[in-house]
């Protein structure tokens, strides 16, 4: 079961999300501000993120900076900033995929499927290497120990 992350102080999305997600399997947690996203995001508890650009505490845009330091997490922005430019920027400096609000949600699970899918195939390609309980992926630069991720510095 994929267990993603929401960070977005719209409450009442990330319900409907948290429900609707939850039809195709996803379980989705939430977080309202930058701060509290930032540190669930590189908790390596979660398979996407879902980011919004506008957030209390720390703004989407720093918090991508942010973690593409530290993790190299799926990152779909979901944003009501659409514009050309920020589009670009968000794909510039990390984001995997870019929805601007209003979205369809069909549309949204689409892209997560295709985003974890492209996830999956880096995974299963000739870069991963397995040896007892420990998994390496040098082309993702990620580990696990008995399927639970490992963080990992350069």
């Amino acid at each position: 079961m994929n267990r993603l992350l929401i960070i977005d102080d719209d409450t009442e999305l990330c319900a409907l999300l948290a429900e609707r997600l939850g039809e195709d399997g996803f379980v989705l947690h939430a977080a309202h501000d930058g701060e509290r996203g930032l540190e669930l995001a590189s908790s390596g508890e979660y398979s996407l993120v879902i980011l919004d650009v506008m957030l209390p505490r720390m703004g989407g845009m720093e918090l991508l900076k942010e973690l593409r330091s530290r993790s190299s997490i799926p990152v779909l922005m979901l944003t009501a900033r659409g514009d050309d430019i920020d589009r670009i920027v968000g794909l510039e400096i990390g984001a995997d995929d870019y929805l601007p609000k209003p979205f369809n949600p069909r549309e949204l699970v689409a892209r997560i499927k295709a985003i974890l899918r492209r996830l999956d195939e880096r995974r299963a390609g000739p870069n991963r290497f397995t040896s007892g309980d420990i998994t390496i992926d040098i082309a993702v630069r990620e580990a696990w120990v008995d399927s639970a991720p490992l963080h990992l510095t350069t």
